[in-house]
């Protein structure tokens, strides 16, 4: 089983779509948040399900995505958790390489 490792960034970006959330509906954020870390809960048996984002193809980092994407890389049983952002939003391919 892998460990699951979120970074204070993507715990940062988490927050703020949240935040963004919860300024029309409050319940409707703590069901978002809850329902990422359900989703990312998976990548413990699951490590490599997610996929790769159309951005990078060719690189070590994978996505979860929900109503959100959820940016990660694999390093041997630990999954790292990078960055978190809106569904529709377009990768910042330097963003990931300065995350890890």
């Amino acid at each position: 089983m892998a460990r699951l490792i979120w970074t204070e960034p993507a715990l940062d970006d988490l927050d703020a779509l949240a935040e963004y959330i919860a300024l029309d509906n409050p319940e409707a954020a703590s069901r978002f948040v809850r329902r990422v870390f359900e989703k990312v809960e998976r990548l413990r048996m699951f490590p490599r399900s997610g996929r790769r984002p159309p951005e990078l193809p060719r690189t070590a980092y994978r996505e979860v995505v929900l109503s959100c994407r959820v940016f990660y890389r694999v390093e041997g049983d630990v999954v790292l958790i990078l960055h978190a952002m809106r569904s529709e939003r377009l990768l910042n391919r330097f963003l990931l390489e300065e995350r890890g």
